[in-house]
């Protein structure tokens, strides 16, 4: 059932729209087919901005849209499109937005979904920009193939309610513990739309995944996703675990000097308290073997000399993990929290299952060892390869937290290693507790 503001009531979106967009472009998502491009394409429905107005632009075909807009049908139908999902997985809720189509938005709409193998997808022709046009003879024989008509429903027909002209959000919850990979919107019978909005999690088979490659545990494709963050003023922390190649801009924090306490050390260098930091939900348990850090496209000067560095990157970053149940972070090696701008240095910290609980008094850093990462330097617009743990700490864990001190930007976080279905079931005693990957596996979650 649609959710949307209704007088007396606090306008508030739902908590699923903190999950992924799998059907966005910035994740890979793409458009299929669609019935009718006239005024608008469908490739605006998937893009990750937000849509905006502009009174005075037009086109040849009438005024310029940000959306997916129809002709109006003088025949029997509705018009429709498919979307193949960028993330393919576990859909949590839908956002059917049409902002700024106050006269001419869809009436209703419904929305179908399947789960479809690489192999069974047809090979569709090309798209490519277009407007003013409807869908050609070809297409309409190879999108038959799909059968689309029969997909299951996640939202039956239902009619939208246009809001605010900036905010025509019409929110949709889904109750389903399938995995799809495609989409089809349908409009009855035509009109606008200026976002679809597919938000859920990624899903991997762990079942038929090969024991003795390393994996990595946090990509968004396989579940992966960021739960909280200090700060997203440029970009969110999901970018980071996307799979596409980074670029400038995905997760630089706002500068701190300006934010925090700072002073300036004998040399001239200034030096700024605390960091950024960004929690992550591993797509499977497992124990991570290697980090990657990937700072590709942030470079800029880094002199730790200079009163203010420019680079638009991190200057330093921790990364820490953690498994499910009451613990705390535990730093393997730990990092100074006053650091100079341009310094850069990474460590891990460790949160482990305490199963019975203990009291929370009781709670505190456990050590893992004396070994641990060394303070490493990191570099610009380059991918960094660190050893996550020694052989002998080979520990079960489900989140990460990584940590930029004092500021800047990532491209990419890779946690590499090996999924296990090892619970640890009892209070760690001992700080060496040692627990080895099973050569073969199953899923249990």
């Amino acid at each position: 059932m649609v959710d949307s503001p209704r007088e007396g009531k606090l306008a508030r979106s739902p908590d699923f729209v903190q999950l992924i967009d799998m059907a966005s472009e910035s994740v890979g998502g793409k458009i299929l087919f669609a019935t009718d491009d006239f005024f608008a394409p469908a490739e605006n429905l998937i893009k990750s901005d937000s849509p905006r107005f502009e009174e005075h632009k037009h086109t040849e075909f009438g005024r310029w849209m940000d959306g997916w807009e129809t002709r109006r049908r003088r025949t029997p139908g509705h018009d429709w499109c498919i979307v193949r999902l960028g993330v393919q997985g576990l859909i949590r809720g839908l956002d059917v937005d049409i902002s700024y189509f106050t006269g001419g938005y869809a009436p209703r709409i419904s929305i179908q979904a399947a789960n479809l193998e690489e192999d069974k997808e047809p090979a569709m022709p090309p798209r490519g920009v277009r407007m003013g046009v409807a869908a050609t003879a070809e297409e309409l024989d190879a999108v038959a193939k799909l059968q689309s008509s029969d997909w299951d429903y996640l939202v039956p027909r239902t009619e939208l309610r246009p809001g605010k002209p900036a905010s025509g959000h019409n929110y949709f919850l889904v109750h389903s513990q399938q995995k799809w990979t495609h989409v089809r919107l349908n409009i009855f019978p035509d009109g606008g739309v200026a976002r679809l909005r597919v938000y859920g999690v990624g899903h991997k088979d762990w079942a038929s995944a090969d024991p003795t490659e390393p994996v990595d545990l946090v990509a968004m494709a396989s579940g992966g996703a960021c739960v909280g963050f200090s700060n997203a003023h440029f970009g969110h922390p999901n970018k980071m675990i996307g799979e596409k190649t980074p670029r400038a801009g995905v997760y630089p924090g706002v500068r701190a000097p300006g934010e925090t306490p700072s002073v300036s050390d004998e040399t001239g260098a200034l030096l700024v308290l605390g960091g950024e930091w960004a929690v992550f939900r591993l797509s499977h348990p497992g124990v991570v073997t290697q980090v990657e850090i990937d700072t590709t496209h942030f470079e800029g000067d880094f002199d730790a000399a200079q009163p203010l560095s420019h680079a638009g990157r991190a200057s330093g970053l921790t990364v820490n993990t953690t498994s499910r149940g009451r613990a705390s972070w535990c730093r393997l090696a730990p990092s100074p929290p006053r650091r100079a701008l341009g310094a850069t240095c990474l460590s891990v910290e460790a949160f482990h299952f305490l199963r019975p609980p203990r009291p929370r008094a009781a709670l505190g850093r456990l050590p893992l060892g004396s070994q641990g990462l060394a303070v490493s330097q990191l570099s610009p617009n380059t991918a960094q390869v660190f050893d996550s743990l020694t052989p002998e700490l080979q520990d079960v864990v489900t989140h990460v937290r990584l940590t930029i001190c004092p500021d800047g930007g990532v491209g990419r976080l890779r946690l590499r290693g090996f999924p296990s279905s090892i619970c640890l079931l009892r209070p760690r005693d001992k700080p060496m507790m040692r627990f080895s990957v099973k050569a073969g596996f199953r899923s249990s979650l």
